[in-house]
């Protein structure tokens, strides 16, 4: 199907977007005292979306559709949204944004993922040489790590002390050393960096 109509309809309404194979994300920025007069337009631009979908036999999931404000404490404070139910956090490529950009969210979930990983390698890491292990490692850990790791930049040193245990505790699987020490000594065999 071509969304060309649908990305000029979505422009016209003055909205920023990007169009996936299953999933519209529209982008609206405004000032907390702009918030009333803001809703009320996307408001407006999801009717004409609608309805534009409904006259080329589509449908709008309106129980998959979320709102997520993103700002400052302070100035979410300044918002009165009683208006409209928005959400903590949504996923934009696999990245999980939250309201205020902490990305604790995300690093959660980057943690779950990268340990259980990790715990799978500890597993075969007998049977396997470290170039092999290595090559798990990079493949599988850090691409999860690597994934939007600009949007890291700035963050809390907590945050990031969070993803910097990652890559230790992967090395230490990596180089077969005990889950408790505090220094690898033969990572620059292994090909991996840690701090």
């Amino acid at each position: 199907m071509d969304t060309t109509p649908f990305s000029t309809l979505i422009s016209s309404c003055s909205l920023n977007h990007h169009l996936y194979a299953d999933d519209t994300q529209l982008f609206l920025s405004f000032l907390p005292t702009q918030f009333d007069s803001s809703i009320d337009h996307l408001h407006d631009a999801l009717d004409q979306i609608s309805s534009w979908m409904t006259a080329n036999l589509l449908t709008l999931n309106s129980s998959k559709t979320e709102f997520l404000l993103i700002g400052l404490s302070k100035q979410l404070a300044e918002i009165n949204n009683s208006s409209l139910t928005t959400t903590h956090s949504a996923r934009k490529l696999g990245f999980i944004f939250d309201e205020h950009l902490t990305f604790f969210d995300q690093i959660s979930s980057v943690s779950k993922s990268c340990y259980y990983h990790i715990r799978q390698l500890r597993f075969i890491r007998l049977y396997i040489d470290i170039k092999t292990a290595s090559t798990i490692a990079t493949s599988i850990v850090h691409s999860k790590l690597d994934h939007c790791n600009s949007l890291y930049h700035n963050l809390p040193k907590c945050q990031i002390t969070r993803l910097q245990q990652i890559q230790n505790s992967l090395a230490r699987a990596v180089v077969k050393a005990p889950k408790s020490s505090h220094s690898v000594t033969s990572l620059p065999s292994s090909g991996l960096c840690t701090g």
